[in-house]
């Protein structure tokens, strides 16, 4: 397994020098603390415990799995470790509100912190990783006591949250759920079902799990309209805060996997578990998207994480690997052959996965920012950055994913046989990848989401509010200096305009249609904003060097 080393280089260039970072959180309330030499130091420290810690965790926790038991899910040696660790140090609470203990820091920090701990162990990653949600949901949606009893301890990290949809008869329809809420005496309700793929559901790692679920209550109406949602503590909470008896809710089992085995996937049955209803009832669904959406934007950042980790394993094994000559001729002419990394083709795999890895760098962590714009902007301006977001993240979701998917598989094909082997590590990064276009809404779903309800459902108007974006970036950049990246930048928006016309044109004669070309659209979106990101990198870089500003070894291309 390649030894993760943080690319602060790269993550510095995006935040501070692509994103303007600083001068957009000086101008957000409550965020003005967040400079940039503040959170590069946060981003060093990060990036040291996802080096020394996580990163040695990484093959073990594959190799050792995870093991049930009628007392609960046993982690792999040394994770349990590791999250004390990173509850001590504060990580959990570093983008929560203050009120419960939160450090107040923009979103996107928390997304970067992700990416080094997800890249360094995306397995470990899974078990914090998603109380992040269960605390946005109940910041944005639970009661005052609801708030009060569960936020300290989950942004403190003592408690860990999941997200509890998916049932063995439904996958993404959500609407054909069976599990109940019985309305109790107390005010609280009975919540009877059988959830499946949780990941996180059970573990040794933190005192309690608060799940976020979603149930049926009694008379409800049919579908996804008549969806309600609870939480569901592993051991019900005292009025003091204090940890009472344990709750009827136990993990049955957990999955046999293709990758992420360090990650406990859980059968969760609640026999009557005592739930509490968050906000109004059968409204539980448009609540639940708060907690997908930050989740679609964190399984994004595994698609990076794994093309960031398999370009690093590459590049150092290209380097290394002695094979052949060079076509032009000999490169290391006192050995007996040339390293791979001259031959075109290995060459044409690690500048993709290079691409795959910086372009999605750049395009998240924008995400992130447009997601603390809609917390902390003006009306105006939130209400902007809410429609780009509402567009790229299905993109991001689904094309992140895939493309890292893909920079994973180049990574055992440079490596040759010895990538398909498990000693380099390299077949495990592709296999913990896999699951990343699945969850959180297959790439088909993102893409029906994409074409329809995003693009055709707006009549094209959240689609434009971005093109209208580039092309003013290319009109402000239109210095022939420039024109190899804005030049081909507006044909691509231009083509994928008519091209949305086209599909929803040939959609109203028949749904089908749009269907049918879904997942190829949203592709081909995925690589128009991709090529949006690279450009503004590129011209940054090119405007430094004639500048004479900055890093140039990292800004000039190398040779």
């Amino acid at each position: 397994m390649p030894s993760y080393k943080a690319p602060l280089r790269d993550i510095q260039f995006v935040i501070n020098e692509v994103l303007d970072t600083e001068n957009l959180y000086a101008g957000l309330k409550g965020y003005e603390e967040a400079t940039p030499d503040l959170m590069n130091a946060i981003i060093e420290e990060g990036a040291k415990f996802a080096e020394n810690v996580l990163s040695p965790l990484n093959q073990s926790g594959d190799e050792e799995g995870c093991v049930w038991s009628e007392e609960g899910v046993k982690t792999p040696e040394g994770f349990a470790e590791a999250y004390k660790q990173y509850v001590d140090n504060g990580w959990p609470s570093l983008s929560a509100e203050p009120e419960f203990g939160g450090q107040d820091m923009p979103n996107m920090l928390g997304i970067v912190i992700n990416e080094l701990a997800g890249t360094a162990n995306w397995s470990w990653l899974m078990y914090p990783g998603l109380s992040h949600g269960c605390i946005k949901t109940l910041e944005a949606h639970g009661s005052p006591e609801q708030k009060a009893q569960y936020l300290p301890k989950l942004v403190a990290g003592n408690w860990t949250g999941t997200m509890c949809l998916t049932e063995s008869h439904c996958g993404s329809d959500l609407g054909l759920l069976r599990t109940k809420a019985e309305p109790q005496a107390d005010g609280s309700y009975a919540i009877t079902g059988t959830k499946i793929f949780i990941s996180a559901g059970e573990h040794d790692m933190s005192d309690n799990i608060v799940h976020i679920v979603i149930a049926r209550m009694p008379d409800a109406p049919e579908g996804t309209k008549g969806i309600s949602l609870f939480v569901v503590p592993k051991f019900n909470v005292n009025e003091d805060g204090s940890l009472g008896e344990r709750n009827g809710v136990h993990c049955a089992s957990i999955e046999k996997k293709m990758g992420i085995k360090a990650s406990a996937t859980c059968v969760m049955n609640f026999d009557g578990a005592k739930g509490y209803l968050i906000g109004e009832p059968n409204r539980g669904l448009n609540m639940m998207f708060t907690f997908m959406n930050t989740a679609r934007i964190g399984t994004a950042i595994q698609g990076l994480a794994h093309a960031e980790l398999s370009y690093q394993g590459s590049l150092e094994y290209a380097r290394e690997r002695l094979a052949m000559r060079s076509l032009t001729g000999p490169k290391n002419p006192d050995g007996p052959a040339d390293p791979i990394i001259v031959h075109p083709d290995v060459r044409r795999m690690l500048l993709t996965q290079k691409a795959i890895a910086e372009g999605s760098r750049a395009m998240l962590y924008y995400l992130a920012q447009l997601g603390d714009i809609v917390d902390r902007g003006d009306e105006e301006a939130a209400k902007k950055a809410d429609d780009l977001m509402a567009v790229l993240t299905p993109i991001a979701k689904a094309f992140v994913t895939e493309a890292g998917l893909e920079a994973a598989n180049h990574g055992i094909q440079i490596y040759g046989g010895h990538g398909f082997i498990r000693e380099w590590g390299m077949e495990q990064i592709a296999r913990d990848a896999r699951i990343a276009t699945l969850y959180e809404g297959t790439t088909g779903i993102q893409a029906l989401d994409l074409i329809g309800r995003k693009v055709l459902g707006s009549g094209g108007k959240l689609l434009m509010g971005f093109t209208e974006m580039m092309g003013e970036f290319v009109e402000a950049n239109s210095d022939e200096a420039y024109a190899e990246f804005t030049g081909p930048l507006a044909t691509y928006k231009d083509e994928w305009l008519t091209m949305s016309l086209e599909v929803g044109g040939k959609a109203m004669e028949n749904p089908d249609e749009a269907g049918a070309a879904s997942v190829d659209y949203l592709m081909y979106s995925g690589y128009v904003v991709l090529a949006y990101f690279w450009a503004q990198m590129a011209i940054v870089a090119q405007k430094k060097i004639a500048a004479g500003e900055g890093d140039t070894a990292f800004t000039k291309p190398s040779s």
